[in-house]
């Protein structure tokens, strides 16, 4: 049994060891990382979850973005398992509500980077972002895209531009 709930700021220091573990301390080098530099996670869609003992077992964020000429739009990312938690669904789950959450909230797409055979089965997929970059090096072939709301990318072309609200200050952005 999962329990998925906002993130609070008592999770941070499990939340970061999570992503330290999970991708390493290079993961703040990564493009994605630079439309979270500095920035506060979008608005009621950031997650963790918990063990059934209150443990921090995943973590689950979305940023506001400008996706080119389609407009406002989310980019998900991380998404981590603590190692002994995976393949229990856990990132099922946390999809899945984040996904939905969004969705309430009136968000219309959510873009990230990547496995296209892990995300693929929320329907991320590469055709929908095939004329959007990203302002630094990427692997096209995991930069993918959702739409929560049918066409809300058709046809979007160009930069992919941070656009979240500034944190007052960087201890701020770890705590959010």
């Amino acid at each position: 049994m999962v329990t998925i709930r906002a993130e609070i700021s008592a999770d941070v220091t499990a939340r970061e060891a999570l992503l330290d573990r999970a991708f390493g301390r290079s993961r703040q080098r990564k493009t994605s990382q630079r439309f979270r530099d500095d920035r506060m996670p979008a608005e009621g869609l950031a997650f963790t979850a918990l063990s059934k003992s209150g443990r921090v077992i995943g973590t689950l964020r979305m940023w506001n973005v400008i996706a080119g000429s389609a407009g406002p739009a989310l980019l998900l990312g991380p998404l981590a398992v603590d190692g002994r938690y995976q393949r229990r669904g856990v990132g099922r789950e946390l999809m899945t509500h984040a996904l939905n959450m969004a969705k309430v909230l009136g968000h219309t797409s959510v873009l990230l980077v990547g496995d296209e055979p892990y995300y693929s089965r929320f329907g991320f997929a590469r055709n929908l972002v095939a004329d959007l970059h990203l302002p630094g090096p990427v692997d096209r072939d995991r930069f993918l895209g959702v739409e929560l709301v049918p066409s809300a990318l058709d046809g979007a072309e160009g930069l992919v531009m941070a656009s979240g609200a500034l944190a007052p200050n960087t201890d701020e952005v770890i705590a959010a």
